[in-house]
């Protein structure tokens, strides 16, 4: 989804867009090309990034899965994801981590400063977490900028009460890619909020600021809209309803306990 709704942003402003994918999109744009394959395939990958001035990598699993899969798809394809990007000579990643790498962390502790070492709440949570320190590695050794961005919860608007902390709008997405871009913070490995401006957010937005990010919007436009009566049960840590003893791990739980 999130992919979905950054498109738009990306050819108004110009970019010429390489979609990779699995599935062909249905209506791929004038400066989009589509390219059919796998992240977990280095000859594809090597392919696809030839050429390219920057990756913005969305590709894997986003819920809880068996442990193979999300190591095949996540860590495996995160690690051929940049090695490709690392022998193509592209300086610029961006990696979609999540609130999930440090998901029993206290949500409190996210406003403080500094970046919260890895606490994953599921193995979802744990791929995140060696996603990220993949970026680490691939910044220092090769000299690259790779942002690791822990996501709050993507889409068009926020839908519950918990979203309204954690929302990061898509114009903000864009916002987190034109920062990849820039010089600020190159090479270097950075861990950032990958939040909006929310009036109710709990994330401490200053490593992003250091990188060229900047978010403007705030989920409390659509706060009316928005059913809070019933709180958020699972406030106290960031990884919300997924450090609940329900929420198992190795098991798609996401008919059940639905959102980040």
């Amino acid at each position: 989804m999130m992919a979905s709704l950054l498109r738009p942003f990306l050819a108004e402003a110009g970019h010429t867009v390489r979609l990779l994918d699995l599935v062909a999109p249905d209506d791929p744009g004038c400066r989009e090309s589509v390219h059919l394959g796998s992240v977990t395939d280095s000859a594809f990958m090597d392919r696809a990034l030839a050429g390219v001035d920057a990756v913005i990598h969305l590709g894997g699993l986003h819920r809880e899965k068996p442990w193979e899969e999300l190591v095949s798809t996540n860590i495996t394809g995160t690690q051929v994801t940049l090695e490709a990007a690392r022998r193509n000579g592209v300086e610029r990643v961006l990696l979609a981590s999540s609130t999930h790498a440090v998901g029993f962390h206290p949500t409190a502790a996210a406003g403080s400063a500094g970046v919260l070492p890895p606490r994953p709440d599921t193995y979802y949570g744990v791929s995140k977490a060696a996603m990220e320190a993949l970026g680490s590695l691939y910044a220092d050794k090769f000299g690259m900028k790779v942002v690791s961005a822990r996501i709050g919860t993507g889409g068009e608007r926020p839908g519950n009460a918990r979203t309204l902390g954690s929302w990061l709008s898509p114009a903000d997405s864009f916002r987190l890619v034109q920062a990849t871009l820039s010089d600020a913070g190159a090479p270097g490995h950075h861990v950032v909020w990958a939040v909006s401006a929310n009036t109710r957010g709990w994330a401490n937005l200053e490593a992003g600021r250091s990188i060229g990010f900047e978010p403007q919007d705030d989920a409390e436009e659509y706060a009316a809209g928005v059913d809070s009566s019933l709180g958020d049960g699972h406030s106290a840590l960031l990884g919300g309803a997924w450090t609940a003893p329900g929420h198992k791990v190795g098991i798609d739980n996401y008919p059940r306990l639905a959102g980040k």
